[in-house]
């Protein structure tokens, strides 16, 4: 089965010695939702730019669901809708005048992609937008306008670089509802983001890259199996002011309602609840303390490692 995108020993120099990218490789299949990780300067912009054509690359190869990018640039575009984390359409025109300027620069006739509009639009709740200029939007509103106009030529893959910055909670949930079912429907989706629980909780493969090196590049869960140690926070139904003592569990009381747990993977949740109960500890409610995938990134990062 041919990849929706594979690179090989990609690498870019500027200024004659500034390595971007040091001989990266690695590939995406057909219809999955990938994130594209790393800290900031490790490279993911000049990649992105690579894929649109917006950055020339000093060697490797790059192929889009078999075209390569050099030699089959149109047919190899037209397969990508890009969503770019900074806003760059006019914000004197209207809703509808943006989409309909991106049917044109795609080659699609308008009474093609009027119905694709209005599809899109609705789902992103702008419908009754779609005669606003757009810089009457709110911030929100833009990055779904962004969306839209990235589907509008209706490419097999969407690149996404930090698609949910900036936004509310509701807002970005709504996103995250909508690109779901995109990736359902079969569009591959490629994900940059800072917000690493939304690569945990969406991302079914991922690859890290740091100063222009990949230092990872497996599935989500394979990946989160590294982790050692889990934390824990409990809300309790009684105050408490003494820490419960069990082997092989730390106990951090935040406050007299707030009792934080760090335990290793292999002891389970069971004992603790066990033990929390012979102690007559009530528990209201439970949540994950940190995000076990930001964990590990800086772990994979790190300079010391």
């Amino acid at each position: 089965m041919t990849d929706a995108l594979k690179i090989e020993n990609l690498r870019k120099i500027y200024n004659g010695s500034v390595q971007a990218l040091r001989g990266v490789s690695f590939s995406v299949k057909k219809g999955d939702f990938f994130g594209l990780l790393g800290p900031n300067g490790a490279g993911k912009t000049t990649l992105i730019g690579i894929l649109t054509s917006l950055v020339n690359k000093t060697s490797g190869q790059v192929s889009i669901y078999g075209y390569d990018i050099d030699t089959q640039f149109s047919e190899a575009r037209s397969l990508i809708g890009v969503v770019p984390q900074e806003f760059n359409f006019g914000i004197f025109d209207s809703v509808l005048n943006i989409l309909r300027y991106q049917a044109g620069y795609y080659g699609v006739p308008w009474k093609i992609a009027k119905p694709r509009a209005e599809k899109y639009l609705k789902a992103l709740d702008l419908w009754e937008k779609r005669d606003t200029q757009a810089r009457f939007l709110s911030g929100g509103m833009k990055r779904r306008l962004m969306i839209a106009r990235a589907l509008l030529h209706d490419p097999q893959m969407l690149i996404l670089d930090e698609p949910t910055a900036g936004v509310d909670i509701e807002l970005r949930r709504t996103l995250w509802k909508f690109l779901t079912g995109l990736n359902n429907e079969g569009k591959t989706i490629i994900l940059t983001t800072h917000y690493l629980e939304d690569a945990e909780n969406f991302c079914r493969n991922i690859a890290i890259i740091d100063e222009g090196v990949l230092i990872k590049h497996c599935n989500t869960a394979e990946l989160l199996r590294e982790l050692d140690r889990e934390s824990f926070v409990f809300y309790l139904k009684v105050p408490m002011t003494e820490l419960p003592v069990l082997k092989g569990y730390k106990f951090v009381l935040q406050d007299p309602l707030s009792l934080e747990v760090e335990m290793s993977k292999e002891f389970g949740l069971s004992a603790l609840f066990e033990h929390l109960k012979n102690n007559n500890i009530e528990v209201a409610s439970m949540r994950n303390k940190a995000n076990r995938l930001e964990e590990l990134f800086l772990r994979l990062t790190a300079n010391d490692e």
